[in-house]
């Protein structure tokens, strides 16, 4: 009986919890129509850049859905929420293993966030760890599954996720490491921007270029592209050099 009792206050704490948290969140209907002119995330590295006595750089091109090269749309979905279509808003399996994973080890680490959670954190959230915050993040991304179409969820996801220091959508990353527009991205390219959403400030030449192959590797096998294409795109060089990335141009600032 003192079990159930227990069970039962839990329960209405966490559902009074979810109540109140989800009073407190933004409205998602309006980016139905209207682009977010910055996040969470843009205004919290631009006071990393103001600490250490930087001046804020945004590079930033908006464009829509169809301006994005399908490659680059198959290669994030394969590597970053394979379910994406399908679940609504969060994963439940991924999202299980994820708290299993960091309550054996005692910590929060392991995100389980699907594209439509990642969003919610970018948009609105900090990068904290802590399971309040992931809660929010849970309750955001349910918005937004409600409030809008996948192809709009993409598209915002695609448009404000970080690709590197200052750099924000797969239009100003495209730009800025490969020197072309996100709509004529070849399987490597865009593997390659794929393979640096982990890890985007720091991702290492090696790791990278790993994990560019694993994720041309997924595609073949999924049939998104041919074994002769995984073959001849595996072998071509990793076009992202951190040593010798150019000055980003004045048209890559945030407009």
């Amino acid at each position: 009986m003192k079990r159930i009792l227990i069970k039962s206050l839990f329960v209405s704490l966490i559902v009074g919890l979810i109540a109140y948290e989800y009073v407190r969140l933004p409205d998602v209907s309006r980016l139905k129509k209207k682009n977010p002119s910055t996040t969470t995330l843009m205004e919290l590295r631009d006071e990393e850049y103001r600490q250490k006595g930087l001046k804020p750089l945004r590079r930033q091109i908006w464009v829509p859905y169809d301006a994005i090269s399908e490659h680059l749309k198959k290669a994030i979905i394969i590597s970053e929420d394979a379910a994406f279509f399908s679940h609504k808003g969060v994963d439940l399996f991924e999202l299980k293993e994820a708290v299993k994973k960091d309550w054996e080890k005692g910590q929060f680490k392991r995100g389980g966030s699907t594209l439509t959670m990642q969003l919610a954190k970018n948009l609105y959230l900090n990068p904290s760890k802590n399971p309040l915050r992931k809660l929010r993040e849970i309750i955001i991304a349910w918005q937004l599954e409600q409030a809008l179409s996948k192809k709009r969820i993409f598209e915002l996801y695609l448009n404000v996720v970080e690709w590197g220091d200052g750099i924000y959508g797969a239009e100003a990353a495209s730009r800025y490491y490969l020197s072309k527009p996100a709509s004529v991205l070849d399987p490597a390219e865009a593997a390659t921007l794929a393979a640096l959403l982990p890890n985007p400030r720091n991702p290492g030449e090696k790791s990278l270029l790993y994990r560019r192959n694993l994720i041309l590797t997924r595609m073949a096998k999924i049939g998104y592209i041919s074994a002769a294409e995984l073959e001849r795109e595996s072998r071509k060089p990793l076009l992202y050099k951190e040593d010798e990335m150019a000055e980003p141009q004045a048209e890559l600032l945030s407009q």
